[in-house]
């Protein structure tokens, strides 16, 4: 094609993927997906994962790719051969598989010369005069664009000091690399630093690995995910609350106890992004402190099948979830010795692991990750870190803003790194409507039908 935008995305997990999908929808633009693990492409970390017993913590009537096509996953489904409709939560490898065979085909009706996928690593992006980037590879080689868009997705867990001098193979940082898993004994315990979403894959992964040992999971609420109803609730779309505050959290348990609190979270769904967007930086900074943990709990569930195993390795004694805090560990010969600060108490308790596994959640110090190219742009005053550190500061419309404090017309990030300003946006849901907006704006199709207007 001739003419038109060159837009760059880095990273091609789900964010980068479906971005990529939603601008191949709309013409005269040219992308150009960056993916530094040729494996992952069109996967990321969430749908990658090889173990057949993670599963997608959606249900599938809510997983399509597209907002204006809501049913499109589930006859994909349907195409795939699986026709029970009892089914409502399929492996995330399989959903991973969606992603990449929707990106080859919307590919192809777009025509071979808009796409171009490369792997390899964003390192470094200039400024080009008078607008967009040059965007350099781990190789050298250099990659002009009219726009770059930043879509990393979640990074990894943050280093944790306390366990820094232990020997290699008792602590691993990467809780979704397999040589943890090797070399295990029927007799050994594990120590999972966590106790979300990381940490079930982790002991889903262990099961899968025919582990029988002990698995204690530890974090400072001890608090484990919530799961899914079997069926339902179908939530009716609801207005906006009319409180803010410590109103609105009586307003939810009040309608917690009218129609479960399964209904009472979901209602919120729609309004979460506009709710966190009214508060100022003080009344988001105390619902991170205080609230944040229960509505992660509440909010990001999972399946009841995976909801029923942790159970049942709990009543056989197996895996414990702790409230407290991590004081050190020391090598001992083969082992790692803990030692850990019961919550709220003055009690200390040690037990002796074979191995610890950082299931603590993503970071997000952008000035701080292991991102090369993240580092760079924040290095340069690009980009910055939000208030709350939680990921890249950006405006509605997912333009970064910079050290100057001024958004960039030319340079974006979208998915989990966006936390900070819309805070509801690391599910598939959220994520599917702000690269169709952002795709739309990038190609103008927002002025079609008079929405700019």
């Amino acid at each position: 094609m001739s003419g038109g935008k060159t837009i760059v995305i880095t990273g091609a997990g789900f964010s980068g993927t479906l971005l990529a999908i939603n601008l191949l929808r709309q013409p005269d633009v040219r992308v150009i997906l960056i993916e530094r693990d040729g494996a992952r492409l069109a996967r990321g970390t969430a749908y990658g994962a090889s173990c057949p017993e993670h599963l997608l913590n959606v249900r599938t009537s809510n997983m399509s790719a597209y907002p204006d096509d809501p049913g499109h996953f589930q006859r994909w489904i349907g195409e795939e051969g699986d026709r029970d409709g009892g089914i409502r939560f399929v492996q995330r490898s399989t959903y991973g598989r969606y992603l990449a065979e929707e990106l080859a085909a919307n590919a192809q009706r777009a025509g071979a010369d808009r796409l171009r996928i490369i792997v390899g690593e964003a390192v470094t992006a200039d400024r080009r005069d008078p607008a967009g980037f040059d965007v350099t590879l781990g190789d050298g080689a250099t990659i002009a664009c009219d726009i770059l868009v930043l879509a990393q997705g979640n990074l990894p867990p943050a280093d944790i000091p306390e366990l820094s001098a232990l020997g290699e193979g008792l602590y691993h940082a990467d809780p979704w690399g397999r040589d943890w898993l090797t070399g295990l004994a029927a007799t050994d315990h594990v120590l999972l630093l966590g106790t979300g979403l990381t940490a079930v894959d982790a002991i889903l992964s262990l099961d899968r690995a025919g582990f029988r040992g002990k698995v204690t999971a530890l974090s400072r609420r001890g608090l484990k995910p919530q799961a899914h109803l079997d069926s339902g609730p179908c939530t009716e779309r609801t207005d906006r609350p009319p409180v803010d505050g410590s109103l609105l959290v009586r307003h939810v348990r009040q309608r917690a106890q009218d129609v479960g609190w399964h209904a009472a979270v979901d209602e919120l769904r729609p309004h979460m992004q506009d709710l966190w967007r009214r508060l100022d930086a003080q009344a988001q900074r105390r619902f991170l402190r205080h609230l944040r943990p229960y509505w992660d709990i509440h909010r990001h569930r999972i399946a009841p099948s995976v909801a029923r195993r942790l159970q049942d390795w709990m009543d056989e004694g197996r895996l414990d979830f702790e409230a407290g805090k991590l004081v050190g560990a020391l090598a001992h010969r083969d082992r790692a010795v803990v030692e850990w600060r019961v919550r709220g108490r003055e009690e200390r308790r040690r037990i002796d692991v074979a191995r610890i596994v950082n299931c603590t959640g993503p970071q997000g110090d952008i000035s701080t990750c292991p991102d090369a190219l993240l580092r760079h742009l924040c290095a340069r005053g690009t980009i910055r870190p939000d208030v709350h550190r939680l990921g890249i500061d950006v405006d509605r419309f997912g333009r970064a803003v910079g050290s100057d404090g001024a958004p960039r017309l030319d340079l974006y990030a979208v998915g989990p790194l966006t936390k900070g300003e819309a805070w509801e946006i690391v599910a598939v849901p959220d994520i599917r409507r702000q690269v169709w907006d952002i795709a739309r704006a990038l190609s103008h199709a927002h002025w079609v039908g008079g929405e700019g207007l």
